[in-house]
């Protein structure tokens, strides 16, 4: 059960937005295990001046096209499907709707399983 939560700068439109859910779901669900319909995404959009980011760091080139993705997993995944999960979206966001790879900025935050209640106020995995 991904979360998924895209920030990025406000004045994209619609089809572009509904672009990147695309693409991050269908990555998820290629590389990550991720059933039909576990689909939970929000995207925030920022004005300039509350949407900061290193534009150089660790020498990757980021412009004001950057995506920053925060997805909260269960902690049950090896390496390998992460390296897989990163590689699939920066690959499916290229495709459609042109983000450049560099301005792909991943974090994925994992969590027990009994962490989750995906509705009724129950613990649904614990």
């Amino acid at each position: 059960m991904p979360l998924t939560h895209v920030a990025m700068r406000a004045g994209k439109s619609q089809a572009y937005r509904d672009a990147v859910l695309d693409g991050l779901y269908l990555a998820m669900r290629e590389t990550f295990d991720v059933p039909e319909d576990d689909r939970f995404m929000t995207i925030s959009e920022h004005e300039a001046g509350t949407f900061a980011y290193g534009k150089t760091y660790l020498g990757i080139a980021r412009d004001d096209d950057l995506l920053l993705i925060q997805i909260t997993v269960s902690n049950t995944r090896p390496v390998e499907k992460k390296k897989a999960l990163f590689a699939a979206i920066a690959a499916k966001l290229s495709e459609n709707p042109g983000v450049r790879p560099e301005n792909v900025f991943i974090n994925l935050v994992e969590v027990q399983k009994e962490n989750w209640s995906f509705g009724h106020g129950l613990a649904q995995y614990a």
